[in-house]
């Protein structure tokens, strides 16, 4: 049987400071060495999420952006990318105009994913664009209105603020046709995000592709938050880290260490037994 474990990174894999351990690292690339299959599903960029899992010898595509994009990490090339329409694009951007709210607007443009904003209102944000522009080398291109930038290449809106304050958004974004949204408390702040994509893009949709188009016979996942439930939904067994909040909990199949105890790392090692 060919058997993918996919796991979840932030508040997952990773432990409460956003870094892989070196107990998981080299735990992970035993299990690989041994025969495993590993990868990964995660909210997060190819550019952060490239750099964390650096050390990581990943085998197999991973799911990035809440499965906008299915990536091979060994060439660094993009697979897969599920794009937003242009008219659903002018819906998001209006939503987010008459609210008040500032957001990123992502495009991947000849490989190349760059995030486009208007101007940045509150220090969550600025903070969010500060460390992904200075430690992970990400793109970040000031336009004068979002609505110019958007065509068949965007790819992704994100926003990071106060619950209150982004739910009339989401509640907006839900009428509209051809996408969809995860809503969920930051892993690392008060605050909540909103992420929205295409309809076709999902953690559940990214693990549908990775099981036809790879021949997984089954995919094992890890996950602690809200946007980890379709990915709990399409896969075979379901692994929640003790820290994992309660509606991934009472899903999951099997409940192991907290992040901050290695507990995907531990799990691999007790199967390698």
């Amino acid at each position: 049987m060919k058997r993918l474990y996919l796991s979840d990174l932030d508040g997952t894999l990773l432990d409460s400071s956003g870094r892989i351990s070196d107990f998981t690292v080299n735990a992970i690339n035993s299990c690989i060495k041994d025969g495993f299959h590993f990868s990964f599903a995660t909210a997060r960029s190819v550019y952060s999420a490239r750099k964390i899992m650096s050390e990581v010898n990943i085998d197999s595509p991973c799911i990035l952006m809440n499965g906008v994009s299915i990536y091979d990490l060994k060439r660094n090339i993009y697979l897969d990318n599920e794009y937003i329409p242009t008219d659903a694009s002018a819906e998001i951007i209006r939503a987010f105009r008459e609210n008040g709210i500032q957001c990123f607007m992502y495009k991947i443009h000849e490989g190349i994913l760059s995030c486009y904003f208007t101007e940045i209102t509150n220090r969550v944000m600025q903070s969010f664009a500060e460390e992904r522009k200075n430690r992970y080398k990400k793109p970040f291109i000031q336009c004068r209105d979002l609505i110019d930038e958007a065509d068949g290449e965007t790819v992704y809106f994100t926003v990071l603020d106060k619950y209150e304050k982004i739910l009339p958004i989401k509640k907006a974004v839900a009428a509209v046709s051809g996408v969809d949204f995860a809503f969920y408390e930051d892993t690392y702040t008060d605050k909540w995000y909103l992420e929205i994509f295409s309809s076709y893009a999902s953690k559940a949709n990214g693990v549908k592709k990775l099981r036809k188009n790879y021949g997984f016979d089954e995919i094992v996942c890890f996950g602690d938050n809200l946007n980890d439930i379709p990915m709990f939904n399409e896969s075979d067994v379901k692994i929640a880290v003790e820290n994992a909040r309660p509606e991934i909990k009472k899903r999951a199949d099997h409940i192991t260490l907290s992040n901050d105890n290695d507990g995907v790392a531990k799990y691999l090692l007790e199967r390698k037994r």
